[in-house]
């Protein structure tokens, strides 16, 4: 039996509270973490518009004692979190781009995939990671559903716009056929009710079939102190311990994992079947590696303890540039560095600006919950701001040559994991 539903009713003001468990339905969860109460970090404000109110709501993670699960403790109406106009676009981002074209040599070979064979991303959005699969000669269809779906069947990348669920996991089968690979990156731990999900996966399931998924690691979070990715979208964040009991409680078996640099630190993990494929070593090795029970207390109530200290070091590097009369920028506009932002309290006279790549969807509006303004990156190189700060700061050792290549001069800091200047 599984955990029932989040149920909204009327006047839940589009979120409920997380009392349970999301995959084993244990109570009481432990509070592991409060960031307070955060914007949803993908509604953006013109630059210059009518201010009105928005919705914030609260950031707290949870800790179930029973299956090792870390999430979030509200649950926000997708509506909210994934609107129609949602500003990200997965192509934008070169690792991820090469990310997913490994993900496509990976499987394949793996797999002994075949022309025939109907592939299916679920959160597909501009079709980045299908497209690989595309080029490879298989048949593909896309998932997605917000108002990015349009620029991928723009590109030839044949998508539907929809929720996922298992109604759509049925109509799909029987329009298109059972699916040998279904992916769902960055996306399966950000759907409310996960059982669903997957009960919706096995309708288009092949008896043969695989389901892969790429979510961000929880032990990463943990040793990278990434505080800066607990925002509403991510409900879950996934140990290989808590993903297989998850997907085991369906019929399914985790038989490959390995961690991948995508956003930080992920985890690729392939499921099939219970007794369809062999079991390889890549999981006994993740498994026995993850903390678990008391040693997993401890090492999140340490985890609290450095978020904090990471919060006030950043201040006081900030403090020291602004006493100076300094200026200063952000560097990328990531779903994460709302989180950061709004939690360290960086505001529009902190600020001045944020820069985005030309072609961003994020240009001309505000960062969520403050009114510092979403720039094209041109300007910092124009007016040469003293200290710019690597929003992105994952991918800082990618990003800081390509800043002092194209001329920027000032302060270059990275915030997490320990705030540092840069040389």
């Amino acid at each position: 039996m599984f955990p029932t539903k989040i149920a909204r009713g009327a006047g839940s003001g589009g979120s409920v509270p997380v009392e349970c468990c999301q995959i084993c339905g244990h109570e009481p969860l432990e509070t592991v973490l409060s960031l307070g109460y955060m914007p949803p970090v993908n509604q953006m404000v013109a630059i210059g518009a009518v201010q009105k109110q928005q919705i914030w709501f609260p950031t707290n993670l949870m800790y179930c004692s029973s299956c090792e699960l870390v999430q979030l403790g509200v649950a926000v109406d997708p509506v909210i979190i994934f609107p129609p106009e949602y500003p990200y676009t997965s192509g934008m981002t070169r690792i991820l781009r090469e990310n997913f074209a490994d993900l496509y040599a990976e499987s394949s070979k793996l797999l002994g995939l075949t022309k025939d064979d109907l592939v299916i991303d679920i959160g597909s959005n501009d079709g980045t990671l299908i497209s690989n699969f595309q080029k490879g000669g298989h048949r593909i269809l896309g998932i997605e559903p917000t108002d990015v779906s349009k620029i991928a069947n723009e590109r030839g990348i044949p998508t539907i716009q929809r929720y996922f669920s298992k109604k759509v996991g049925r109509e799909v089968k029987e329009k298109y056929g059972a699916a040998k690979v279904i992916t769902a990156a960055n996306c399966f731990a950000h759907i409310e009710d996960v059982h669903a999900i997957v009960e919706g996966i096995l309708e288009m399931l092949a008896p043969d079939g695989v389901f892969i998924s790429e979510s961000h690691y929880l032990i990463g979070l943990l040793d990278d102190l990434q505080y800066d990715t607990v925002y509403h979208e991510h409900l879950r964040h996934y140990t290989v311990g808590s993903l297989a009991h998850l997907l085991g409680m369906h019929g399914l078996e985790v038989f490959h994992a390995r961690k991948i640099p995508t956003h930080g630190g992920s985890i690729r993990v392939y499921a099939a079947r219970k007794g369809t494929r062999p079991v390889q070593a890549s999981v006994r090795e993740l498994l026995a590696s993850e903390p678990t029970g008391d040693a997993m207390r401890k090492r999140l109530a340490s985890f609290r303890q450095d978020v904090m200290l990471s919060k006030e070091r950043l201040h006081a590097l900030i403090r020291e540039v602004k006493e100076k009369g300094g200026r200063i920028c952000g560097i990328s506009a990531p779903s994460r560095a709302s989180t950061l932002v709004n939690y360290v309290g960086l505001d529009s006279a902190i600020i001045d600006y944020v820069c985005e790549i030309e072609g961003s969807l994020k240009i001309g509006k505000c960062m969520p919950g403050t009114l510092i303004p979403v720039v094209e990156e041109s300007r910092m190189f124009e007016d040469q701001p003293d200290c710019a700060i690597i929003l992105s700061w994952h991918i800082a050792d990618e990003l800081a040559p390509k800043l002092r290549a194209k001329g920027y001069k000032g302060m270059l800091v990275t915030p997490l994991p320990v705030p540092r200047v840069l040389l």
